[in-house]
């Protein structure tokens, strides 16, 4: 897939990872549609590198419809979608100290970092179906989720999380599955341990005995490594129904 010319979606796009994802599409020629709930950075990270800013929340089917329409409206049909869209929470299963987790946060979780991109592979994959394909071999478009090194291997406390991107991890081949005789890709990436701002909510003590598990490079990745990544899963059609952990190593 030669992606300049091409509409991209990037749910989660107004910071971190989304964030460069959205920066190295539109340095790769792609018109980017940036879908998030904070309207305001959107519009920032959009007006930074000419793209858009649609407001989306990925945990209500309705507003994610809304948004994919709008993005097509105005910048034509969707040929690539990158959920980037997640939240965490960081609560051991039960204690005695704070009790049972609380189903309310257990279920945001899963709606948002689950349930949510299912919804965008839904309606953004819909939208591919009768596209005209790009090449001789058919090819349509292209869905790209993000997960987490957490659905192989979650820390204390992150069961929930965890299970929530082992979700995306396992729904990778059926979906691929689904859309292949229409010419659309699904891959998803699981990162490590990440310079964004949901990374830097955790304490130093946690962050360092994290880093300590990667083989090399011992440090946070940069979004725009993963955005690297992204482009090459978007050009190279041999890509498909797989996860590609992007963690140093992480053991």
């Amino acid at each position: 897939m030669k992606i300049e010319g091409l509409a991209a979606i990037v749910t989660g796009g107004a910071s971190g990872i989304g964030a460069g994802v959205a920066r190295v599409l539109s340095g790769a020629g792609a018109k980017v549609a940036i879908l998030d709930r904070n309207v305001e950075p959107a519009e920032s990270a959009a007006k930074e590198i000419g793209g858009i800013a649609l407001p989306c929340d990925v945990a209500d089917d309705a507003s994610v419809q809304q948004a994919i329409a709008g993005a097509r409206d105005i910048q034509g049909p969707a040929r690539i979608l990158v959920n980037c869209a997640g939240i965490d929470t960081a609560r051991k299963i039960a204690s005695r100290k704070s009790g049972a987790h609380a189903i309310g946060p257990m279920q945001r979780v899963v709606d948002v970092n689950l349930v949510g991109t299912l919804s965008c592979c839904a309606h953004a994959s819909h939208g591919m179906l009768d596209l005209e394909p790009l090449d001789e071999e058919g090819e349509r478009g292209v869905l790209i989720n993000i997960a987490s090194v957490a659905a192989f291997n979650a820390p204390n406390g992150q069961a929930v999380y965890g299970a929530s991107k082992a979700g995306v991890v396992g729904a990778t081949l059926p979906l691929a599955r689904d859309l292949a005789r229409y010419g659309i890709r699904v891959v998803t990436i699981a990162p490590g341990l990440f310079d964004t701002p949901l990374a830097g909510t955790m304490d130093e003590a946690l962050t360092n005995q994290l880093l300590r598990r990667n083989l090399f490079p011992k440090r946070k990745g940069r979004p725009e490594e993963i955005g690297a990544l992204v482009q090459h899963i978007c050009e190279n059609q041999m890509l498909n129904a797989s996860t590609i952990r992007i963690d140093a190593g992480f053991f």
